[in-house]
């Protein structure tokens, strides 16, 4: 797959705001709801949230990007700051562009200039008798006026989130509008948005992936709650009632793997999800799946590490780790996606693939991904692969040996038919054996699915191509690096050719290497210390990438800090 990345023009220019507070003002939410507001209008929005690892307090922000062009990721440098508590302004003023605006509340600091605007936040909150949290609403009807945005959307996603407190919130926005408009504040002219989808819509990459595995079929999931993979679990129990979805959270990780596995024995599509820390204590039930070919979705929301890490930051660290995940020789396959689209995609591919194979399937989604929030338009379609069912002729063999290596299903309650599932070596009936030579034909039989998978994988897309697809210069990453890096080309005047690989394990290492083919430079991007997927393409592909741009602070790439440094690696010779 090949697409154009167009260089940035002066306009229509990415218009930054942050959103920031204590815990409990609602910092977080108004972004979320600003960014709902610029959807409506049609822009394309990118907005990530930060908060700390705490149960009460600290400081909280949501940064939202958005333009009339499609963006990929937001940007640091920052044209508004919603500042609902001075601690927001002491430690993001200094993000403000040259021409930047601080909105802040009046209650909490002192106008500074003609680059501030202060407004009575809290206590225009105590005067409406509306809940505290209320109050960044106001500087949302603020917003509307300095962005000559409709106030009337504004009301509309109100009355869509907040039913029963639509009132006071409508009412606390126009007062917001009404006190931007007399400060003499300037009123933005914004492009008009290039296209207008009416289906596009504002989602977090863990809702994309949620929705997806419900277009596969999805029928049970199970979880115990880890960030950032929680929200995968209250997104599902709130579609739960109208789709007729199970949503269970046992009391552990390990109970999770195997009433999971149980399920699918069972004949239900089940998936479960976790973070690293999670999936360490799975990593049993993970290989008795790849044992007794049970088909399993695992969705793991990657954070940094090792042991509890800074676990509400992102990382992409566990890549190495999954790859051989379990004990003993077993075929798996890894996907990532990099946006919420892709989440969408692989949520439903990943579940079909799955039972299509019987076998372990691992998505990974890291904590930039699963989190922020990004304009899609995916179609609401059923996405559902073909499963391998007994014909119910002649004797049942759950383990029969045949040349794809899939062998055909049967579930519990099929009349005069024993379903045999086991642990432990088995023949084809599934009865326990140690000896040696069936021992090694089920051993190949399992690895004959990976091979039939490998023959099929290219009607997937397992590597993409991005930006100028003859460029001799080329940009190797894989997740949630993905915006960072189509936003970062826009930047850099030198062609480049952006390669995004999919599928991680096994690798598609016929496809990786015709996208690279004529590169003469290579530049790998990955939010880990050890450069893991340059290390995977140096061991299946003898390509040695040796310029790469590593992060490991928690953080996710900024674009224009990644322009900088991809300029900087690709100066020296």
């Amino acid at each position: 797959m090949s697409k154009n990345i167009s260089k940035n023009k002066a306009n229509p220019p990415v218009i930054t705001v942050l959103f920031g507070g204590e815990a409990g003002d609602g910092a977080r939410e108004a972004g979320a709801n600003f960014g709902r507001l610029l959807t409506r209008l049609g822009y394309s929005v990118f907005a990530s949230s930060q908060y700390p690892s705490l149960i009460r307090g600290g400081h909280n922000f949501c940064r939202v990007s958005f333009s009339a062009e499609e963006i990929s990721s937001d940007y640091q440098a920052l044209d508004y700051l919603v500042a609902l508590d001075s601690l927001t302004s002491k430690l993001h003023t200094k993000e403000l562009n040259k021409n930047g605006l601080t909105l802040f509340d009046l209650a909490n600091e002192k106008p500074s200039g003609k680059n501030s605007l202060g407004l009575p936040l809290r206590d225009l909150s105590k005067e409406l008798n509306t809940a505290p949290i209320m109050r960044a609403a106001l500087s949302l009807g603020a917003l509307c006026y300095l962005l000559n945005l409709p106030l009337k959307t504004l009301e509309q996603i109100f009355q869509e989130v907040f039913p029963a407190k639509f009132a006071p919130n409508v009412a606390l926005a126009k007062r917001g509008f009404e006190i931007a408009r007399a400060s003499g504040q300037p009123s933005k002219k914004l492009s008009s948005p290039l296209k207008k989808s009416q289906r596009q819509i504002l989602v977090d990459g863990n809702l994309a992936f949620s929705q997806g595995m419900l277009a596969g079929g999805l029928e049970f999931y199970l979880a115990y709650p880890m960030t950032p993979a929680s929200s995968i679990q209250h997104h599902l129990a709130k579609m739960s009632q109208d789709s007729g979805l199970k949503v269970v959270q046992p009391e552990n990780e390990i109970t999770v793997i195997n009433m999971a596995l149980g399920c699918a024995y069972a004949g239900k599509r089940a998936a479960i999800g976790t973070s690293g820390g999670g999936f360490g204590l799975m990593h049993e039930g993970y290989s008795l799946a790849g044992m007794a070919e049970i088909p399993l979705l695992v969705a793991l929301s990657q954070r940094p590490g090792p042991a509890t890490g800074v676990p509400t930051y992102t990382a992409q660290a566990d890549l190495s780790s999954i790859r051989y995940a379990g004990h003993g020789e077993f075929p798996r396959l890894v996907l990532a996606p990099g946006d919420a689209q892709e989440a969408y995609e692989l949520g439903a591919q990943a579940l079909g693939l799955a039972w299509k194979f019987q076998m372990p399937v691992l998505v990974l989604l890291d904590k930039h991904l699963s989190e922020s929030l990004m304009t899609v338009d995916y179609p609401k379609i059923k996405i559902k692969l073909n499963t391998k069912i007994w014909d119910k002729k002649g004797e049942y063999k759950r383990y029969k040996f045949n040349a794809d290596g899939v062998s055909p299903l049967a579930y519990p309650g099929t009349p005069n038919t024993a379903v045999k599932v086991n642990s432990y070596e088995h023949d084809e009936a599934g009865i326990a054996t140690e000896d040696t030579e069936m021992a090694k034909k089920m051993q190949e039989k399992r690895f004959r699915k990976l091979q039939t998978l490998i023959k099929e994988r290219k009607k997937f897309d397992t590597v993409k191509v991005f930006g100028q697809k003859d460029a001799r210069t080329a940009v190797v990453f894989w997740g949630s690096t993905k915006g960072a890096v189509l936003e970062a080309a826009k930047l850099i005047k030198k062609p480049l050719r952006l390669v995004q690989v999919l599928w991680l394990e096994p690798l598609d290492e016929n496809a990786l290497l015709k996208s690279l083919n004529g590169v003469k430079e290579i530049v790998g991007v990955e939010g880990n210390f050890t450069g893991q997927l340059c290390q995977i393409i140096k061991e299946k592909t003898g390509t040695v990438i040796k310029k790469q741009i590593l992060q490991y602070d928690g953080r996710q790439f900024e674009p224009r800090a990644l322009a900088e440094k991809i300029e900087r690696l690709l100066a020296k010779k």
